[in-house]
């Protein structure tokens, strides 16, 4: 698997990582993107009749990938597309299925980078790079973010009605999970800091060279094979037999 792997995980629910995420693919054109739903947990409740996906769950991770099985208007993998994602790949499963599910997926990635949403994934695989998404001082922080905050590369701070800035979010963070030994020192990212966050990321990309077989150098960069069929080449990149 020699491509960047960009965690985007968050403090709680509705916090903002599927905007940022969308947001990253904008600026990464030919990325893909990773969802992980998790059924039966907390976004539908312990009632397995609420939960959203509850009659897609089974003994074994299920995968969806490419337009037709995962864009829904309005929808996060829907929004992924929307943002310019050269594949989507959503991954249902239960709790006990999320390593073998993210797996699977990431089988699936022929990009030079993937952008994956959530915070349990984080517990079985390592990544390139992880963001921390957050708010400020009055956000709910769920005690299953604690591993998130472990493994966080940098916070990123969506603007608030308070005054926190995320240097602050850091030292609250730490403070929430009371880590022993040394306090985590994070670079923290508002809103206005999302250039910089871009770079940050394409420093850490920049060390991974990638060719996939089903992409092409395109007009501005790397371009999903779709894209070069509409131009009528067939897919094939010049000097490719």
């Amino acid at each position: 698997m020699s491509f960047i792997k960009v965690g985007i995980a968050g403090v709680s629910s509705e916090i903002g990582k599927t905007t940022l995420l969308c947001k990253l693919l904008r600026e990464f054109p030919g990325w893909e993107a990773i969802k992980v739903t998790r059924g039966h947990y907390r976004s539908c409740g312990k009632d397995p009749h609420a939960c959203c996906v509850s009659g897609l769950l089974g003994e074994q991770p299920i995968i969806r990938s490419g337009f037709r099985e995962t864009y829904a208007s309005g929808k996060d993998t829907g929004r992924y597309w929307d943002a310019g994602a050269a594949n989507v790949h959503w991954v249902i499963v239960t709790n006990d299925q999320v390593e073998q599910g993210i797996e699977l997926a990431l089988k699936r990635v022929h990009a030079p980078g993937v952008l994956i949403e959530g915070n349990s994934f984080l517990h079985f695989i390592d990544v390139d790079f992880t963001v921390l998404v957050t708010g400020g001082a009055d956000t709910k922080i769920k005690s299953s973010a604690r591993w998130a905050f472990q493994k966080a590369s940098a916070i990123y701070q969506f603007n608030q009605t308070n005054q926190t800035s995320p240097s602050e979010t850091v030292e609250l963070l730490n403070k929430k999970f009371g880590l022993a030994g040394p306090q985590r020192s994070l670079p923290a990212y508002a809103t206005s800091d999302f250039p910089s966050l871009v770079k940050r990321i394409k420093q850490v990309h920049s060390s991974t060279s990638y060719v996939s077989p089903r992409l092409g150098y395109g007009l501005s960069g790397w371009e999903p094979r779709w894209f070069l069929n509409q131009l009528g080449t067939g897919g094939r990149v010049k000097g490719e037999s």
